[in-house]
């Protein structure tokens, strides 16, 4: 009987240690389900902007315009700042010899800011200095007012730009509380179309205003060094006219 009992406890322990064994939390080693990759949705900057909602049209219109002016005026005083060497000793000798007509001409040749100015002053040789000084004064003032022409629609927008940026932002906040009332809860995934509305509305508005800004203070700096060497030259012309003839 002994023995029996013996035998049954024996074939039991073997039984439950079998399945322990084949058991994966007795191994140690748990059978873990694989991760599920995250998908980034990548967005294109123009796919941004058009989240930026219909204040992005006139922000649009203001950087084209700003571009346009900025990079025609910066051509322009390009050339205009072109000078001609020694355009004043040329001048000296025509006008010391008495060859008034020929200096006017080539003044006219030239077709720069410099030359013009250098033209009005020719043609009033005979005059009292100050009168000359003045037409001089006169013509270089005028050449400076042609090349800045536009140059304020650059500083209009560099002011106006921010403004619409924030319309933008105002708008973007009403369309937040408009979804927030619709849905009733407050969920990114709600609201994601006003704070992009926001975000780029605002960003788009100051990037505008920063180029037309920056743009009409380097024009206005190019502009600066032509007054500064249009002086140099009526300096120049003036106390050539003082020189006594040989």
């Amino acid at each position: 009987m002994l023995n029996f009992i013996l035998q049954t406890g024996t074939s039991t322990l073997a039984n439950v240690a079998d399945s322990l064994s084949n058991s994966p939390a007795v191994t140690g080693i748990q059978s873990v389900a694989p991760a599920q990759e995250i998908t980034v949705e990548k967005i294109s900057i123009m796919s941004m902007v058009f989240k930026g909602g219909p204040i992005m049209i006139p922000l649009a219109i203001l950087l084209l315009v700003t571009i346009y002016v900025l990079v025609e005026r910066l051509l322009v005083i390009s050339k205009a700042s072109k000078k001609t060497n020694n355009l004043v000793g040329s001048l000296k000798e025509l006008i010391h010899s008495g060859n008034i007509a020929n200096a006017r001409t080539l003044c006219k040749n030239n077709n720069t800011p410099e030359s013009i100015m250098l033209e009005q002053g020719i043609s009033r040789i005979g005059q009292p200095i100050e009168e000359i000084r003045e037409s001089l004064n006169k013509s270089g003032a005028n050449e400076i007012a042609k090349l800045e022409k536009n140059l304020n629609v650059l500083n209009i927008i560099g002011r106006i730009a921010p403004l619409f940026g924030f319309i933008g932002t105002i708008i973007g906040v009403i369309v937040i509380f408009y979804e927030i009332n619709q849905s009733g809860t407050v969920e990114i995934k709600g609201i994601s179309s006003g704070l992009y509305q926001k975000m780029i509305s605002s960003c788009s508005g100051l990037i505008v205003g920063l180029i037309a800004f920056v743009g009409y203070h380097w024009v206005n700096t190019k502009l600066d060094k032509l007054a500064h060497r249009l002086e140099d030259t009526q300096i120049e012309f003036l106390d050539m006219l003082n020189e006594p003839t040989k």
